[in-house]
């Protein structure tokens, strides 16, 4: 939701005690999460969160194939870090990469059997780092009205 600008007549109000508790909160949220759950993948797992994001929305996806375009937004990367990405995975036969039926000029990343079996095995590690770190401290808010919150602020 956007605000006015201030005038005259609505003057900019001061925060709340509480919004600046959140509002000091976020920065924090926003790089120490991330990194929380990645350390933990990475220890357990071996496998870091990009990774583990790339094979989810390719297990998503239909024929679990995505142009890299797609998969680099899908994945909030840039085009050159989801290369990088899928190079890695491509080294440890958990994608391939396939030519785009009608252009062939593009590339598509293919989740393989191997990379779906380790998705499945990452997913344990991954779904308890993220109570843990995350929704485990929500406890007793209306996560309904937070997620239409937070969707509002991304947009």
């Amino acid at each position: 939701m956007t605000q006015e600008p201030a005038t005259e007549a609505s003057p900019v109000r001061p925060l709340t005690a509480d919004e600046e508790a959140v509002v000091r909160a976020l920065p924090r949220l926003v790089h120490g999460l991330p990194r929380a759950i990645d350390a933990e993948m990475i220890r357990e797992q071996g496998l870091s969160t990009t990774e583990y994001l790339a094979l989810m929305h390719l297990s998503e996806a239909p024929d679990r194939q995505l142009r890299m375009g797609d998969l680099a937004e899908a994945c909030e990367m840039s085009l050159s870090g989801t290369t990088r990405i899928v190079n890695r995975l491509e080294s440890q036969g958990f994608v391939r990469r396939v030519r785009c039926d009608h252009d062939g000029r593009g590339w598509r990343a293919a989740l393989t059997d191997a990379g779906l079996a380790r998705l499945e095995e990452a997913w344990p590690t991954n779904l308890a780092a993220v109570r843990r770190h995350f929704l485990d401290h929500l406890a007793g808010l209306d996560l309904e009205q937070l997620a239409a919150a937070l969707r509002n602020v991304a947009t």
